[in-house]
């Protein structure tokens, strides 16, 4: 009897054990993983905060696309962009979606995904301004851009064109419509949402000539983070190839 008692109880412990090593196993292949994602969101509208106070945007929908062709989580961290990079590097979160423009110097500093917008430089003026077509046009005059962003980059260009720089592009469009500076760069879909649809610029702003640039977006990556940027690109291909990319730039771009 003592023996029997005794080959009862280890099997069921041996019975306790699996179920638990089960639940384990099954509880880990459950865990999705969590992505943190900071946007700066003041550039309608690829990325903003709207009346109810979310973050919404081209840049946003389009992560949570990836997100869910990758099947797994993100948290969209609002990042004021004079610091976006730096907390990029200090591992404050993984991923940067704003509109971030890829350029050889900053492949020196980060690791970017496949692009997935081109969003070329333009020039907006206000309506009444003439005989403006270009940047070399508003020699000795002040052009406005955000500060760290390749629409400063390339006022700097120009010789004799006095830049100055905002913390926000919205301040530097205000600016131009209040007669401060003659001119603003930025990217073409958020120079057209100030410019064409924005209720207290459209009357008021136009953009003048061409892009003068060609700027492919992406998202951005610490330096040597090859999991996280595998996991967006393998997702971002199929958003791209589900024809999800083409859904969202109609929506937030035309």
């Amino acid at each position: 009897m003592k023996k029997s008692w005794s080959t009862a109880m280890a099997f069921l412990l041996l019975a306790a054990v699996v179920l638990v090593g089960s639940a384990g196993l099954y509880s880990c292949a459950k865990k999705t993983t969590k992505i943190v994602v900071a946007s700066d969101a003041t550039w309608p509208p690829m990325e903003f905060v709207d009346e109810q106070k979310n973050v919404v945007g081209f840049d946003i929908d389009l992560v949570k696309a990836v997100a869910e062709a990758g099947k797994f989580e993100v948290e969209i961290k609002n990042t004021a962009w004079d610091g976006i990079f730096a907390g990029l590097a200090a591992g404050n979160y993984q991923v940067i979606a704003s509109s971030v423009t890829i350029t050889e110097e900053r492949k020196a500093t980060m690791d970017f995904s496949e692009p997935y917008v081109n969003a070329g430089q333009v020039l907006v003026v206000r309506k009444e301004t003439a005989n403006v077509i270009t940047l070399a046009d508003l020699v000795g005059k002040k052009v406005g851009g955000q500060i760290g962003t390749t629409g400063v980059m390339e006022i700097g260009k120009v010789a004799g064109v006095e830049l100055k720089t905002y913390d926000e592009i919205g301040l530097a469009y205000q600016d131009l419509a209040n007669g401060n500076i003659e001119g603003v760069v930025a990217d073409s879909p958020i120079a057209a949402n100030f410019a064409l649809q924005n209720p207290t610029y459209k009357d008021k702003l136009m953009i003048v000539g061409k892009p003068f640039t060609d700027e492919w977006l992406g998202f951005a990556f610490k330096k040597g983070d090859a999991k996280t940027l595998k996991l967006f690109n393998d997702a971002l291909a199929k958003v791209k190839s589900s024809g999800k990319l083409s859904e969202l730039e109609a929506k937030w771009l035309k």
